[in-house]
């Protein structure tokens, strides 16, 4: 059984629990694993910093967890106090913790496997034994951490390819000849490392169990590139999945056959709106959430900001036109991706993403949930002015009908006539400077653009990033979009926004011949 990217979402894990329960009592011969990102996403982890989930994993008996980037994001002080009250060790081949204040105590530099791992330490590689069988498992973590994270200057990350193969050697040397690559490098991420690139590089790992792309595999991805086939498995995020994978392996521990099921944990019996979830949740699960629950709860009524003006979303108004909310999300995403990339200069949101309208006055966190409730993630797009132009066509190719597609934009404005042949709606696009000029989009030219995962991934039909997201031109740094709107409207003098309709997206009507 397998997790990825959870980020800090509970309200399900009375299901969740059921789930494992119920997959155990099936398989008892079976590994629970974590390949990162409990942390960070909601309003469990701003309260309690990791341990609420901790609190769950313990007691769910996971078996082992590698670190994802935004582990580190309070710095290594929280993360060191989420290691030591772990009830399972941790493995982590390509980051050394040996300089760290916080997590050198818990950091076995020296042990290239450990056959006896110990609760709450940190290894290279572990062996773990299943119906007598020998598992080794080892780790990875993105190298792209130090720039979309706060590891600090003494967490040192290591070439991940190198540090992979001295782990796969190590174990074989241990006689172990079934290994686990539990990695936080994305499927198929543009970050410079990933799953892919992996498999292919590194002889001997015979399954990935991923994280960090929040990829929702359906099928295993299997590559073939050595002389044994790896196996690659991830199960989205948000706690929505649990990953189940059967491997079977021959005598000399060469992958032969596997089974997959991912195990939709809010799935329901039919589709009526009243049907019951196929998992009922576990009441045991549900009191030990309740005292976190309710802290959380009154912690939504929070006021993070206000208003001058009504903030306008929602179904039409942000799926056929600029809205000063539409605007306001899109500034912040800029915002935000230029502190990870300083080459970013627009910004995209999908219009379906803004999804309610705010009264003018103060603002909750509950009122940002309202807007952004899908808990969508920055990604970072590297793409050509003719793709970016093919996108606003994309977006546009409903007007006046309101689409979800229809894109909220900074950094940019554009004019379109809805009566112009498909593909042929934008009639001008103009991207902004560093200087607050604007230029005509060239189409040959390179621009870092900065939207959400969904839509990078290819949802509300925009093809052309999902080029560019298989091309392994899209970063996934994280940071979620409720997120970074909060600390947008935080950020702004005296927490007050004003935003308005400033003419980034112009219809123009073509006068009648």
């Amino acid at each position: 059984m397998h997790t990825n990217d959870t980020h800090a979402n509970l309200d399900n894990i009375g299901r969740k629990t059921t789930a494992i329960k119920e997959f155990r009592a099936k398989n008892p011969n079976s590994l629970l694993l974590d390949a990162g990102d409990v942390f960070s996403g909601t309003l469990y982890f701003n309260e309690y910093k990791g341990l609420a989930d901790l609190e769950f994993m313990n007691w769910l008996g996971y078996d082992a967890m590698t670190f994802g980037n935004h582990e580190f994001d309070l710095g290594t002080e929280a993360l060191a106090n989420f290691v030591k009250e772990a009830e399972f060790p941790f493995v982590s081949t390509n980051v050394d913790f040996s300089a760290d204040a916080n997590l050198k105590a818990f950091y076995h530099k020296n042990v290239e496997v450990t056959s006896t791992p110990a609760d709450g330490n940190i290894y290279n590689a572990i062996i773990k034994v299943v119906n007598g069988e020998k598992i080794g498992i080892f780790g990875l973590t993105t190298a792209e951490t130090v720039s979309i994270s706060s590891p600090g200057n003494d967490v040192a990350f290591q070439n991940y390819i190198q540090e992979a193969q001295k782990s796969v050697d190590a174990l074989k040397a241990q006689g172990v000849n079934k290994i686990i690559a539990l990695t936080h490098i994305g499927y198929n991420d543009g970050g410079g490392d990933n799953d892919l690139l992996l498999a292919k590089a590194v002889e001997g790992i015979d399954i990935i169990v991923g994280g960090h792309s929040h990829s929702l595999l359906l099928e295993p991805v299997i590559d073939t590139t050595g002389e044994e086939p790896t196996v690659i498995v991830q199960a989205n995020e948000y706690n929505k999945y649990l990953g189940t994978l059967d491997v079977q392996f021959d005598s000399y521990g060469k992958v032969i056959g596997h089974a997959r099921n991912l195990i939709q944990i809010d799935g329901k019996t039919s589709t009526a709106p009243d049907a019951p979830y196929v998992f009922q949740s576990d009441a045991e699960a549900v009191t030990k959430l309740a005292p976190y629950k309710a802290q959380v709860d009154e912690k939504q009524a929070t006021i993070v900001g206000k208003s001058s003006v009504q903030l306008v979303g929602g179904n039409p108004a942000a799926r056929t036109g600029e809205t000063n909310l539409g605007n306001l999300i899109a500034d912040g995403m800029l915002a935000k991706a230029k502190t990870i990339n300083p080459d970013t200069v627009i910004a995209l949101q999908n219009g379906g993403g803004v999804r309610d309208t705010l009264a003018a006055g103060d603002i909750t966190l509950a009122d940002i949930f309202k807007v952004l409730p899908f808990g969508n993630a920055l990604g970072i797009m590297t793409l050509k002015g003719s793709e970016i132009k093919a996108a606003l066509e994309h977006g546009v190719k409903d007007a006046p009908t309101a689409s979800g597609g229809f894109l909220q934009v900074s950094g940019l404005k554009f004019t379109y006539d809805t009566s112009k042949p498909l593909n042929e709606k934008v009639l001008t696009v103009q991207v902004q400077d560093k200087n607050g000029n604007y230029s005509q989009l060239d189409l040959q030219k390179d621009y870092v653009v900065a939207t959400n995962i969904f839509t990078a991934k290819g949802g509300d039909g925009f093809v052309v990033f999902k080029k560019a997201y298989d091309e392994g031109r899209v970063s996934e740094p994280g940071f979620v979009d409720w997120e970074i709107l909060r600390d947008y409207i935080e950020a702004q003098p005296n927490k007050t926004v004003n935003p308005s309709v400033e003419g980034r997206i112009v219809k123009v009507t073509t006068p009648a011949q």
